[in-house]
């Protein structure tokens, strides 16, 4: 018997390590390109803490004349990145706040609720996702400037909450699918009626995916560029995106490539933050969909 099974934990053994070492090429791919990414990382942060010149003789990583963190000031003040972060920020905001209003109640009678039509209304959330930007801006752009909304951060709202409703949709209706019946039948033994259940029992119970997507929606509008270019036609109404595009062709006039970095660092810190504090959040709320309770 002892024979026997130390046979069998041999080959358990061998069996993991041959599993192991099929894994091995995807793991070396993950890593370089984690590797890569990182010494990018670096490099960027290097960068916006050195002055023009050392940037221009390649000499980032020296900090020969010291660690120049004036260059976020002056980037957050003279560059109008401040303007910037604070549109991206309201656009997100709002987009996380709006997409989960309309989407939530939509997503839950999809789950919850069958009638006909059913399928054909989950088909267009799902074909809706895979529509180009390209191919529906002019008629926006029309829609838009028939209604008098260009030129306000109005038309931007709109547009981001818009563009996220069907992926938060399709996204909350297979969390919502997941969630057990038992509470909206001990509900309506105690005579709650369905919408109260939904804004007191089941929304408060879909909160793990509710805030999944919020971060996804904001990351989504925070890294936007296409609309904001279209829509946002003055540097008031700019998000990140198109903002410092502005800023990279006034540095070919100024030189102020350390400002530059130093903008780039700013704008993509608050997403990489988001994304590092609020991982396991995020994991949860993506596998906890697939399970059915």
């Amino acid at each position: 018997m002892k024979a026997k099974s130390k046979r069998s934990r041999i080959r358990v053994s061998s069996s993991g390590f041959k599993k192991q070492l099929s894994l091995l090429p995807g793991h070396l791919i993950v890593g370089l390109w984690c590797l890569l990414t990182l010494v990018m990382l670096f490099w960027i942060v290097a960068a916006s803490l050195s002055t023009a010149p050392e940037i221009m003789r390649g000499e980032t990583l020296k900090f020969a004349t010291g660690l120049h963190f004036e260059n976020y000031i002056r980037a957050w003040s003279t560059n109008s990145i401040s303007t910037f972060f604070k549109n991206s920020l309201l656009y997100g905001i709002c987009a996380m706040a709006g997409s989960v209003l309309v989407s939530a109640p939509a997503a839950y009678v999809l789950a919850r609720c069958f009638f006909k039509g059913n399928t054909v209304i989950r088909s267009g959330f799902v074909t809706a996702m895979s529509i180009p930007q390209i191919m529906v801006v002019l008629p926006l752009f029309s829609l838009a400037t028939r209604a008098h909304l260009t030129g306000s951060k109005i038309v931007l709202i709109l547009l981001y909450i818009g563009m996220q409703v069907p992926y938060t949709t399709t996204f909350l209706i297979t969390f919502f699918a997941s969630l057990s019946r038992v509470y909206e039948e001990a509900a309506a033994i105690d005579g709650c009626p369905p919408m109260k259940t939904f804004w007191k029992i089941m929304l408060p119970l879909a909160q793990p995916g509710i805030v999944t997507v919020c971060i996804f929606n904001f990351m989504n509008v925070w890294n936007e560029y296409f609309l904001s270019l279209i829509f946002a036609s003055s540097e008031k109404n700019m998000p990140v995106g198109p903002g410092l595009k502005s800023v990279l062709t006034a540095m070919q006039y100024t030189g102020d490539w350390g400002g530059l970095f130093a903008a780039v660092v700013i704008v993509f810190l608050p997403t990489l933050l988001l994304f590092l504090i609020l991982s396991r959040t995020i994991i949860g709320g993506i596998t906890s969909g697939g399970v059915k309770g």
